[in-house]
């Protein structure tokens, strides 16, 4: 039987994500994903990507929310992905055990894992729950409160 994380001994688990503003949602979303293996793997979307799926521009570069992410003790490694969606290639190198999903992407747990499977990777799909509401831990309605504050 081979030994989780690819023989390595330890459990990878990777997120991916827009992280533009952190926020408590985040932090615990991380947290929560950490808990299930050993390492913490994270791909930050590129620009491109956040232009396209959020229809704006991100307020942070891909290369500062990157640094954001690798200053957290709970991750330990960060990855800025292709333009254009998920870089199978990428997800293939880091050859994660977990893929945990957040409760707001998109994703079908198990499409998800049909796709990775026909790219050759074999890893676990985990949706992680929301612990706040969604007004208070989402990226757009801060974005909006801020607005409301501050520019009136």
């Amino acid at each position: 039987m081979e030994e989780k994380g690819g023989g390595r001994g330890k459990i990878r688990v990777l997120v991916g994500g827009v992280f533009d503003i952190l926020h408590v949602g985040h932090i615990h979303f991380l947290s929560q994903a950490k808990a299930l293996g050993d390492e913490l793997i994270v791909i930050v979307a590129h620009d491109e990507t956040v232009r396209r799926q959020k229809r704006r521009e991100p307020v942070n570069s891909a290369e500062d929310r990157a640094e954001l992410l690798r200053a957290l003790e709970v991750v330990d490694e960060v990855y800025i992905g292709s333009p254009g969606g998920i870089d199978y290639e990428l997800v293939k190198q880091i050859k994660p055990d977990i893929v945990a999903i957040g409760p707001d992407q998109g994703f079908s747990c198990e499409r998800l894992k049909e796709e990775l499977r026909r790219h050759g990777i074999e890893a676990e799909v985990i949706r992680i729950p929301y612990l706040y509401k969604r007004d208070r831990a989402k990226t757009s309605k801060i974005i909006q409160r801020i607005i409301e504050t501050f520019c009136d």
